[in-house]
C-alpha cells in the first residue's frame, strides 16, 4: 500500500569527505519523521584512489587484508547514529560499499552484533564491477569478452574523452548500476543497504520504488521515475541545494541560525503525484529557495531533454519551481522516458606519474617573479634531463595563483603583492619527477626574492590516474543483491527502448530571443547581475548553468550569451566545442565545453580540474545588453 504522506528523504554526504556531523544533523533534528538517510561518497577521483590502492595491494601478495570500502561510513557516521535509527526505524542507503560491498556489509553485521542490533537487516548490491581479472586485464582483453563502446561524439556530440591503449592496465571499470536493486533489498526487510558504483540518483529512487510500488505498466511510470531521479539529483550533492557553491553565497553565509557554521542538509518530501518539496531541518543555517535548487538541478548535466540514466530518461526543460513556505521549494513539472539498452561504466588505468609543488611569492610584481621562477625551473630541469638522457616531461603546468590566473587574457591588471606559485608536470619516472622536486626547492637562493615555502615540505610523485568512460549493453551487466543471510538474487533490468529513438526527444516550447530596435535604449551590465550560475564536470567536459533573476531578463541573456559568445570568453579554458541547451521551465541555459579541464579531475595538470569556477569566470566576465528600466536597481554584486 503506497504511503499516505509524503516519503521524506534527507540526504547527509556529496563526497567521501563530507561533514559526518551532517548526519547526526538529519537523524537528531528529524527524529522519526525522517523516513530515509541517503548518502553519496563516490566521486571518480575517490573510485581512482581505491582502485589504485587495490592494484598496490594485489601486486604486493597482500590481497585480503585491505579495505576497498567506505570506513569512515561506519566509524565516523554510523556508529553515531544506530540506536536513533533503530529506535525510529529510519533506513539507510548509501554507496560506501565502493569496490567491496560485501565486506562492507560484513563489517556493518559485525558493528550491529557488538552494539547489540543484530535485529536490523543488512543488504548489499552487486555487480557494478565488471572488471573480472583485477590483476592484469587490459581493455583488448576486455573487449574480447564484451561489446564495449567508448563514449564519444556520438553521445552527446561530445569530443572523445581519453581510453587506454589496447595493452595498458586497467585499474577498475564499474557500470553505474540503477535502482532495482535498492528496491529489492528494501522489499525483503533490509534497513541498511550498501551498494558499489551505482548512478547517484539511485539511492533516492530505489527506496521511492519500494514505497509507492511503480511498476513499468502504470501509465505515468516514467514520469514518476523521472521525477524521483530528480529529487536524488538534487540532493545527491548535499547543501548544494540548502546555500552551499552558490552565487549569492551572503544569503546563505548570514543566513539565521549560525549560516555556513551550522548549514542545514537537504530533505525532499516525495509526493504520489510525484511532485516534491525541498527542505532542511528548522533552526539550521543556509536557505533553500527557488535560485538554490535551479542552480543544483543544472550542476553537471549535459543535454536537459537527454539526462540519461539506468532506468528512466529524464527531461528536464520543463522543470517548474515555486516557494510554498520558509525554506520549501516545489518541484514539478519532470518528464520521463524508456531508458536505453546501455549502461555507462567509469574506467580508470594508470598513465605514468604526476607532481606538483607550491611557493608562496610576496612583494612587488609578485605575479611577474612567480611565473618568470616557474618557467625558469622547468626550463632548467628539462636541460638537466637532456644531459641526463632523461626523456622529457610528458607535461607541465605553472600557474600563479592569486593572479588571476583561471581568468587567462581576461585578468585585471591590478597588482598583487603575494602569489602563490603552482608547480605541476607529469613523467614516467618517478625519479625524474624527483630531480624536479629537488628544484622546486632549490630556488629560495638562486632566484626572486621573496619566496618562502609552502610548508608541506618537499614533493612526492603519485600515480597519473585516468578516468575513461565507455558503455556496456545492460545484457552484459549482472546486478544482484543479498540480503541479511540470503542468497545472491539477481535482479532484473528496467524494460528498455529497443528502438533506440531516445536520441531524438519531442520538442517543448521555448521563450524567444529579445527583438529591439532603434528605438530600444540598451545598457551593458555584468551577468552576475541578471543570473546566478553553477558549474560541474563530467570528465573533460565541463557545463556551466545559467538561470536568470526575473523571468523578464532571460530573452535578453538568450540573446547577448550565445554559444560563440561563451566560446570566444572561454577559449583559454575550453580547447572543444561550446554548446547552449535550453531549460524554459527554470528560465535557464545551459553551456557545455568540451576538453575544458586538461583531461578531468583525475588527470588534469590545471587548477580547476573539474571546472567548479567555471560559472563564476562568465558570469563575472561577460556583458548583457539590456533596456535601461530593466536593469537591477542594485549592481553591487559587481
Amino acid at each position: 500500500m503506497a504511503p499516505s504522506k509524503p516519503v521524506r528523504i534527507g540526504c547527509y554526504s556529496a563526497y567521501w569527505g563530507d561533514s559526518p556531523a551532517a548526519a547526526i544533523q538529519l537523524v537528531k533534528h528529524e527524529g522519526a519523521n525522517l523516513d530515509y538517510l541517503v548518502a553519496d561518497y563516490l566521486a571518480e577521483i575517490t573510485m581512482g584512489i581505491l582502485a589504485a590502492r587495490r592494484k598496490r595491494r594485489l601486486l604486493s601478495g597482500k590481497d585480503g587484508k585491505g579495505i576497498d570500502y567506505v570506513p569512515d561510513f561506519l566509524s565516523l557516521v554510523l556508529r553515531n547514529i544506530l540506536p536513533d535509527i533503530a529506535k525510529n526505524g529510519t533506513k539507510v542507503v548509501t554507496n560506501a560499499g565502493a569496490l567491496d560491498p560485501i565486506a562492507c556489509k560484513e563489517a556493518i553485521e559485525k558493528l550491529l552484533k557488538k552494539m547489540n542490533l543484530e535485529h536490523i537487516k543488512v543488504a548489499a548490491v552487486l555487480g557494478d564491477d565488471v572488471l573480472e581479472n583485477k590483476e592484469s586485464e587490459t581493455l583488448e582483453s576486455f573487449a574480447k569478452v564484451h561489446p564495449f563502446s567508448p563514449i564519444s561524439s556520438t553521445q552527446h556530440n561530445l569530443d572523445a574523452d581519453p581510453i587506454p591503449d589496447k595493452d595498458e592496465p586497467i585499474l577498475s571499470l564499474n557500470a553505474y548500476l540503477g535502482s532495482r536493486g535498492v528496491a529489492e533489498a528494501l522489499a525483503q526487510g533490509a534497513q541498511i543497504i550498501v551498494t558499489g558504483r551505482v548512478v547517484d540518483s539511485a539511492l533516492v529512487v530505489g527506496p521511492l520504488m519500494h514505497e509507492y510500488g511503480w511498476n513499468p505498466s502504470q501509465p505515468e511510470y516514467y514520469d514518476r521515475m523521472a521525477s524521483a531521479s530528480l529529487a536524488g539529483h538534487v540532493i545527491e550533492c548535499g547543501c548544494h541545494s540548502t546555500g552551499g557553491n552558490f552565487t549569492d553565497w551572503r544569503l546563505a553565509s548570514e543566513s539565521p541560525y549560525g549560516g555556513y557554521a551550522n548549514m542545514g542538509y537537504p530533505i525532499v518530501e516525495f509526493q504520489a503525484n510525484g511532485e516534491f518539496v525541498v527542505t532542511k531541518p528548522e533552526k539550521t543555517g543556509g536557505l533553500v529557495s527557488p535560485a538554490t535548487v535551479a542552480e543544483q538541478i543544472l550542476y553537471e548535466i549535459l543535454d536537459p531533454a537527454l539526462y540519461l540514466l539506468p532506468d528512466v530518461i529524464l527531461d528536464m526543460r520543463q522543470v517548474r519551481l515555486s516557494k510554498v513556505g520558509e525554506n520549501r521549494v516545489l518541484v514539478q513539472g519532470a518528464k520521463g522516458r524508456p531508458p536505453t539498452p546501455w549502461l555507462k561504466c567509469s574506467g580508470i588505468f594508470l598513465d605514468g606519474w604526476k607532481l606538483s609543488g607550491e611557493l608562496v611569492i610576496g612583494g612587488h610584481e609578485a605575479k611577474e617573479k612567480a611565473l618568470a621562477v616557474g618557467n625558469a625551473v622547468v626550463q632548467r630541469v628539462s636541460n638537466m634531463f637532456k644531459d641526463l638522457g632523461i626523456a622529457p616531461f610528458r607535461g607541465t603546468n605553472v600557474e600563479a595563483l592569486g593572479g588571476e590566473s583561471l581568468y587567462g587574457p581576461h585578468a585585471k591588471k591590478d597588482a598583487s603583492r603575494e602569489i602563490v606559485l603552482r608547480l605541476i608536470a607529469h613523467h614516467d619516472d618517478t625519479k625524474a619527477l624527483g630531480l624536479f622536486a629537488r628544484e622546486i626547492m632549490a630556488v629560495g637562493t638562486c632566484m626572486a626574492p621573496g619566496i618562502t615555502g609552502s610548508g608541506s615540505g618537499r614533493p612526492k610523485p603519485v600515480p597519473n590516474l585516468v578516468h575513461f568512460p565507455c558503455l556496456l549493453p545492460k545484457t552484459d551487466v549482472k546486478a544482484s543483491v543479498v540480503v541479511g543471510n540470503g542468497s545472491v538474487q539477481e535482479v532484473n533490468w528496467e524494460p528498455w527502448d529497443e528502438t533506440e529513438s531516445f536520441g531524438t526527444p519531442n520538442t517543448v516550447p521555448y521563450i524567444p530571443e529579445a527583438t529591439v530596435n532603434s528605438n530600444t535604449k540598451l545598457v551593458k551590465t555584468k551577468l552576475i547581475n541578471l543570473a546566478n550560475g553553477r558549474s560541474g564536470d563530467k570528465g573533460d567536459v565541463c557545463n556551466v548553468g545559467i538561470i536568470a533573476r526575473d523571468p523578464r531578463y532571460y530573452p535578453y541573456i538568450k540573446r547577448s550569451l550565445t554559444g560563440p559568445v561563451v566560446a570566444e570568453y572561454m577559449k583559454h579554458l575550453c580547447k572543444g566545442s561550446v554548446t547552449r541547451f535550453e531549460l524554459p521551465g527554470l528560465f535557464a541555459m545551459n553551456f557545455v565545453l568540451t576538453k575544458s579541464l586538461g583531461g578531468g579531475g583525475l588527470s588534469s595538470l590545471v587548477i580547476d580540474r573539474q571546472g567548479k569556477t567555471f560559472a563564476q569566470l562568465v558570469l563575472t566576465g561577460i556583458d548583457i545588453e539590456i533596456p535601461a528600466e530593466l536593469l537591477p536597481a542594485d549592481q553591487a554584486r559587481l
